[in-house]
């Protein structure tokens, strides 16, 4: 059997083929491949069985006439967004990324590492490529990784995140004008609007979100109780 097989120049050219694949490509083959099973084995992706939450725009709040509850029902618009599975999933309060609407632990199991990106065997690129991979409904940004440990949100109350929003020390060291750029241009962050898949996206949109928040600096960044 063994002989006919070597005999049959199909089989030999598929062969010399496959041989001649780096070893990363095979590896992302097997990794992506993995992936998509364990996923769909532990329910990693979120099913969308209703359209995604809408956002109120920063006028509807002209009615609300103290400033600073203003500013705070503003910020608890957005926070819509914050606290949404899309965001909180990748600003975990451990080292291991959350994945659907259920916010499970990362399947396969994998870790933060040093810079984000993942640990030196297994990194964050070698399964999440530039864009979503719509056949193993796996999701991909150019950037993808997790938010630094002092950026986490999970488990916290949404005046917590504020507070953390706030503080240069806890938020990548941005202004509040820097705050507003990053969420409402940022592409990494703009995938939580298109998933991908059957992911649910966030509320609204990341302009809308942006929207919110620069209306919420403007009103003296006041946080939620």
């Amino acid at each position: 059997m063994s002989s006919k097989l070597e005999a049959n120049p199909t089989v030999k050219r598929r062969v010399v083929i496959f041989k001649r694949w780096p070893v990363t490509t095979v590896a992302i083959v097997i990794l992506v491949a993995i992936a998509a099973l364990l996923t769909s084995a532990f329910s990693g992706r979120a099913i969308a069985d209703s359209a995604s939450e809408t956002l109120a725009t920063p006028e509807s709040f002209a009615a609300i006439g103290d400033t600073a509850a203003r500013s705070a029902a503003l910020f608890t618009e957005a926070g819509k967004v914050l606290t949404d599975p899309r965001c909180v999933n990748c600003h975990p309060a451990g080292d291991r990324p959350r994945q659907g609407d259920a916010s499970r632990p990362h399947q396969p199991p994998v870790e933060r590492g040093a810079d984000g990106f993942g640990l030196p065997a297994l990194r964050c690129p070698i399964c999440h490529q530039p864009a979503n991979f719509e056949p193993a409904g796996v999701p991909g940004d150019p950037a993808w990784h997790l938010a630094p440990r002092d950026m986490a949100w999970e488990g916290k109350t949404l005046g917590q995140i504020c507070a953390q929003i706030k503080d240069p020390a806890h938020n990548g060291n941005r202004s509040l004008d820097e705050i507003v750029h990053h969420v409402g241009t940022d592409h990494l962050v703009g995938w939580a609007w298109a998933p991908g898949g059957d992911r649910r996206p966030a509320p609204g949109t990341q302009m809308q979100a942006g929207a919110l928040l620069d209306a919420w600096v403007k009103t003296g960044a006041v946080c939620p109780n």
